[in-house]
């Protein structure tokens, strides 16, 4: 069957603009091919409608998206650099010079990378003295408490980094966003042992499948 060129993705998507394109068309767009008998876009709405969206999709890891039917390793790899390149944007507006005036940018930004995670994963975002985001740096995987979190590797990535404050931030693998106990705690861990260099703590948000908590606006800290 041969489809109207206004009615393909790719063609659709330069006449019309990629606003025009439902999920499945801009999936298909990425896939490029099909396979005998299965469309490009009947490849992405199976793909689609087995990982529940978009969200679901995406937090496949590489092995298991070269293992989807109809994918393999060059169209995995696309799919993969397109993930990549779209969280590489949310960090660039997250580091803007005038981004944390809303933190909404650098939420943005950890929500995308770390809320489909399998483990827990720790990250400090560094600030200087106005607020705005000099680095944000994954450093500790696992679970959240005081054997795995090191204050003292805190201490000497915010001095290295000449910051004045910090948020931290980290995932919850069963997607609900409540901060523990262990999480108050290690965070007041730290927030003492970065007073004695100065350093405030401006919040540790906690993030879920759909919601990021922050401990601040909790008046947890």
């Amino acid at each position: 069957m041969q489809w109207p060129a206004d009615e393909r993705p790719r063609e659709k998507l330069l006449q019309h603009g990629p606003a025009s394109l439902s999920n499945a068309e801009l999936l298909a767009v990425i896939i490029q091919t099909g396979i005998k008998g299965r469309s490009a876009l009947d490849l992405a709405r199976d793909l689609l409608n087995s990982y529940g969206g978009i969200s679901g999709l995406m937090a496949l890891e590489q092995a298991e998206l070269c293992q989807q039917p109809g994918l393999g390793p060059a169209r995995a790899a696309c799919l993969a650099a397109f993930q990549e390149l779209s969280q590489r944007q949310l960090l660039e507006q997250a580091q803007a010079p005038d981004s944390l005036t809303s933190s909404a940018a650098t939420r943005r930004y950890l929500i995308s990378k770390f809320r489909f995670h399998e483990h827990e994963v720790f990250s400090c975002v560094f600030l200087n003295n106005q607020h705005h985001v000099v680095k944000i740096e994954e450093l500790f995987r696992g679970t959240i408490d005081g054997a795995a979190v090191y204050p003292r590797e805190v201490v000497k990535r915010s001095l290295y980094h000449n910051a004045a404050a910090v948020i931290f931030a980290h995932n919850h693998p069963s997607g609900v966003a409540e901060p523990s106990q262990a999480d108050l705690a290690i965070t007041l861990r730290l927030k003492e042992a970065l007073a004695t260099i100065e350093v405030r703590v401006l919040d540790h948000l906690v993030i879920g499948a759909n919601q990021i908590v922050s401990m601040a606006e909790r008046n947890m800290l």
